[in-house]
């Protein structure tokens, strides 16, 4: 059956019919329709099951709060799960199912959850189940509720998502959230000073509730007016609309998340499905709107009872009603404009029935005059259980739900009030004040969310700021975007609003309960939160229970939870708990709102990065050539970077040990453009590098570089590296190749929230740098050769740099050495990196240039001693047990890690030590292994005293070689002490100098 009015519907085509499924059925919609408005025209009136009680549910809603019609969408590689009926656009070919319920929709056995088991399964049952003994709740509850947890099914895991998705960077000096007609005035204001806007309007259609609820603006109809003053922010240049984008959340700074849907309602189209807009803004305004609230009475969730606004939306923008002999429940004016739409539209109104005593104002009498049946002081006692609505019981407001009679109707409008749209407005801290004269909370503007320079950025217009009225919205979205316009920058203008009158109102009447006197067994089926099932007893068992807190009471119940956020649920759930605390609602305060206000897909949030760059391979500009010349590859981080250069016929072993050999005894080049290479600028960029590193910085001579190490606020050593002055101001920090991003956040991080008042920027330049090392006993030959800079020792010492160019190219050269030998790092641009690599490899080989790899560093710098972050350090080593004390600067007050050193664990003379470590046959010690000593520990294992970090066969010296920690190792050199290997084979290794090539360090400063 049919439930398509005959001439209403604004936003479909009936000249077109367009094919979709439900459940497998096929129904027919119009291009225009949402998958709700073509349920309803096909008198699909259930759409799911409640999420713990498998309760019958319908329609409630008509936009993003609708809390029951939850689909699955699709099939296969374009399954999703969860999809709003309400929000999704019909197209043709849409396959929607429903959720939760089985075997099927109409006959869910899980219905029994409700019939026989509804008085076990009050608030916090789950937590009370865990207080039984474990076998019973492992074996009878556990399987229970894991079957029933979760809304909808996740997609196959095996199945890949179909679509594509990307991200969006985009600036504004003011960015507006909501195309209704506030949204749209407070656009036009901001952009007529010249300001940069964006304005964005999560559904498809502008012009919000206005073209529905009716009135004049400028002496046109609302409809009118909205198309105008598109066609007039359409024609200016410094105007950017986006229809069918959400703004998601809000953050500091001026940080906005747009999510904007670009083919939901034309799968197959090319190009990315979804758009998250990333954006920057100096003035962010969120015309959001309000939204209506459902009333309680005992069967408020039957399918057809819904609220009265969304009602006569369905009426007016899509032409279905939800029944042809409708009950209207109010405690507002706003609820007769319903009632005279569906009288308009051929519904047949049972009877309004309206709490107040003194009953409604001019709409009431105008619902009167058109022979419209009015009850005032009276209250829906109870719907007939069922499901759709086939009888509706009225009551006395002010009594105990004893009913006074029963009407015959197939579906109940009610509008309980209207709360402002504040989720955004709170993302940032904006926060709230209680308006008694509406009955909810609107944003108080003397608290609004504040940037870094402690201004307001944030602010609301139109309904989403308290005021109903159409004039009242107009007048307040037009001083909105003033205002933003002038705090972004632009010259002030005094705001035109557009006219229009307001209906003169009734005073509503906060009606949280229907009958105010109920008793428990109306109250047990008075429902709060459809989403979750929270009924209003739910909430006053919390309130006996001992959970005062607005925040416990919404965990013991889950009231408001999920992707509800409270839109519905959260002031008459905030009502109850207050009555029944004996409080007041200001007192009790509101839950957390946070981001996403809508929920978003994940393919949004991952953008472009899956498949093969779900985490991109970071390359060097000389991968290529790597690769083409024997590179074998292993994970540094997020780069690759080669291990070794195999020839043919070689092992990887024999590889190393060549590479070895000929950088200690010719010249050898390295791929070092992977090092972290960070930017520190600014006045008070020493001060701030002085609290990074444990030595001093501060003191740094422009063209000289120090070594330095970095610490956690709990004195752990976590990266090295060396430090170059570049001018008075100006630092470059190497880091570690895995490091750069994370010491890149290090310093964001306490730049932002400990010494935000410091002037320092951090630029994280890794790649826009190709970095080569140039080491080995020919080093200077070479850059010699290929001419330019002057790189001799007396030009260039030993830790000093300099600009210049070497072979024709720019670059900048760094007198440092990780191999105990001669060497440079050359720093070119990366776009000139491979270029450079070719002239060093032609120029070198006269002098026997080979490239080499990680192993051949690694087993370079373990010769010389020199320590490898990851290797000699886990996450529990200070500087003090590696031996390196004289990095500790004892000059400055304070640095990261400071105050933790001076704790007694710290300089507990039982912690382990850096030495060296010599086999005592020769052989390469196994990597990790633990030292054993004697006695036993009070696990029955036999006592550890060290393990090794980092172990080698050292070509140079024909033997192995390691590092380890040991307990006194510093005192106990030349001592033999045994290491048991997983191979059944115990090593015996003599404690020596961890430096066994060049102790003098003669070679590397030559």
């Amino acid at each position: 059956m049919s439930t398509r009015l005959a001439k209403q519907g604004r936003l479909i085509d009936r000249s077109k019919q367009i094919v979709f499924t439900f459940n497998g059925k096929s129904m027919l919609g119009h291009p225009g329709d949402t998958l709700a408005s073509a349920l309803l025209a096909n008198d699909q009136m259930l759409v799911g099951r409640s999420f713990k009680y498998h309760r019958p549910r319908g329609l409630v809603a008509s936009g993003a709060e609708e809390p029951n019609a939850l689909v699955g969408l699709g099939s296969g590689t374009r399954y999703e799960p969860n999809q709003r009926a309400t929000t999704t656009e019909l197209f043709e070919g849409l396959a929607a199912q429903s959720q939760n319920h089985w075997p099927s929709l109409e006959f869910d056995i899980g219905i029994v959850n409700s019939k026989l088991f509804s008085r076990f399964l009050t608030a916090g049952f789950y937590y009370k189940m865990f207080m039984h003994p474990k076998p019973f709740w492992k074996h009878v509850y556990e399987p229970f509720i894991r079957q029933s947890a979760g809304l909808g099914k996740a997609p196959d895991k095996e199945l890949v998502d179909a679509d594509t998705y990307e991200h969006f960077y985009f600036f504004a000096d003011v960015v507006i959230v909501g195309g209704g007609v506030a949204g749209l005035q407070a656009a036009k204001t901001a952009a007529a000073t010249g300001a940069k806007v964006l304005l964005m309007e999560q559904n498809a259609h502008w012009g919000g509730r206005a073209p529905v609820d009716g009135g004049t603006i400028d002496g046109m109809e609302a409809e009118a007016w909205v198309t105008k003053t598109l066609d007039e922010l359409r024609a200016m240049e410094n105007v950017t609309l986006r229809d069918r984008m959400m703004g998601a959340g809000v953050y500091d700074h001026g940080y906005l998340l747009g999510y904007e849907r670009l083919s939901d309602h034309m799968p197959g189209k090319p190009g990315p499905r979804h758009r998250l807009w990333r954006i920057r803004t100096k003035q962010i305004i969120t015309a959001t709107g309000a939204i209506e609230r459902p009333l309680s009475f005992a069967g408020n969730d039957v399918p057809g009872v819904m609220l009265a606004a969304s009602m006569r939306d369905y009426v007016v923008n899509w032409g279905v009603t939800p029944g042809k002999r409708v009950v209207i429940a109010t405690n507002n004016d706003d609820a007769y404009r319903t009632a005279l739409i569906l009288k308009d539209a051929g519904v047949e109104v049972a009877c309004v029935v309206d709490a107040r005593r003194l009953g409604g104002g001019a709409l009431a009498k105008q619902v009167r005059d058109a022979g419209i049946r009015v009850e005032d002081g009276r209250a829906i006692a109870k719907v007939a259980e069922g499901k759709r609505v086939t009888k509706v019981a009225i009551c006395l407001q002010n009594g105990d739900g004893q009913s006074i009679e029963e009407i015959e109707a197939d579906a109940v409008a009610m509008s309980g009030g209207w709360s402002p749209v504040v989720h955004l407005w709170s993302h940032c801290g904006g926060k709230l004040t209680w308006d008694d004269t509406q009955a909810h909370f609107r944003p108080d503007p003397n608290r609004a969310p504040l940037s870094h320079d402690g201004l307001p950025f944030v602010s609301t217009a139109g309904s989403a700021s308290g005021p109903m009225g159409l004039g009242a919205v107009l007048s307040d979205a037009a001083e909105a975007g003033a205002k933003a316009a002038e705090a972004a920058g632009l010259p002030a203008q005094a705001p035109v609003a557009a006219v229009a009158e307001d209906v003169e109102e009734t005073q509503m009447e906060p009606v949280w309960l229907m009958p105010a006197n109920a008793d428990i067994q109306h109250r047990m089926k008075s429902w709060l939160d459809y989403q979750n099932d929270v009924k209003v007893s739910d909430v006053q068992l919390a309130a006996r229970e001992g959970f005062e807190s607005v925040e416990h009471t919404k965990r013991y119940t889950t009231l408001g939870m999920a992707t509800d956020q409270g839109k519905l649920s959260n002031i008459n759930g905030l009502a109850i708990l207050a009555d029944s605390l004996g409080s007041e609602i200001p007192q009790v305060g509101t839950t957390t709102f946070r981001p996403p206000y809508h929920p978003i897909s994940m393919g949004a949030i991952g953008g472009e990065a899956r498949g093969e760059i779900f985490q991109p391979l970071r390359k060097t500009p000389m991968y290529a050539w790597n690769d083409k010349n024997g590179a074998d590859w292993e994970p540094v981080g997020h780069w690759r970077r080669p291990f070794a250069y195999i020839r043919n016929g070689e092992t990887q072993h024999d590889a190393v040990n060549r590479e070895v050999k000929n950088t200690r005894e010719n010249l050898g080049l390295l791929d070092a453009s992977t090092l972290g290479k960070l930017i520190v600028k600014g006045p008070d960029a020493g001060k701030f590098l002085d609290l990074m590193y444990t030595n001093m910085m501060s003191n740094l001579k422009v063209g000289k570089c120090r070594y330095g190490l970095m610490c956690s606020e709990n004195g752990f050593l976590m990266d090295d590296g060396v430090v170059a002055r570049i001018d008075d101001d100006t630092w470059l920090c190497h880091t570690t190749t895995g490091g750069a991003d994370r010491i890149h956040a290090h310093m964001e991080e306490w730049l932002q929230t400990e010494w935000w008042d410091m002037k320092v920027f951090v630029a994280n330049v890794t790649e826009q740098y190709a970095q080569i090392a140039v080491v080995g006993p020919n080093a200077r030959k070479v850059l010699e050769k290929l001419g330019g800079m002057d790189v001799s020792k007396e030009a260039l010492p030993f830790m000093e740099w300099r600009d210049g160019e070497i072979g024709g190219f720019k670059a900048r050269a760094y007198r440092i050495s990780f191999s105990g030998e001669l060497s440079y790092e050359i720093a070119v641009s990366a776009s000139e990196g491979q270029a450079f690599w070719d002239a060093l490899m032609a120029a070198g080989a006269e002098f026997g240039v080979m490239p080499y790899g990680t192993e051949c560093l690694h087993i370079l710098r373990a010769e010389k001693g020199f320590i490898m972050i990851g290797d000699e350090t886990d996450g529990t080593v200070i500087p003090q047990d590696l031996g390196l004390h004289w990095a500790l600067s004892k000059k400055k007050e304070d640095y990261i890690g400071k105050r933790a050193h001076s704790r007694s664990h710290m300089a507990d003379p039982e912690r382990w030590q850096l030495v060296g470590l010599e086999t005592v046959d020769g052989s390469v010690l196994p990597d990790g292994a633990y030292a054993v000593g004697q006695g036993i520990n009070a696990n029955g294992q036999k006592n550890t005293i060290g393990r090794v970090t980092s172990t080698y066969f050292s070509a140079s010296l024909n033997r192995g070689i390691a590092m380890g920690l040991v307990k006194h190792g510093r005192k106990r050199m030349g001592e033999v002490i045994s290491f048991p290997g997983t191979d059944g084979k115990t090593y015996e290794a003599k404690i020596v100098d961890p430096v066994v090539y060049d102790k003098e360090g003669a070679k590397q400063d030559v």
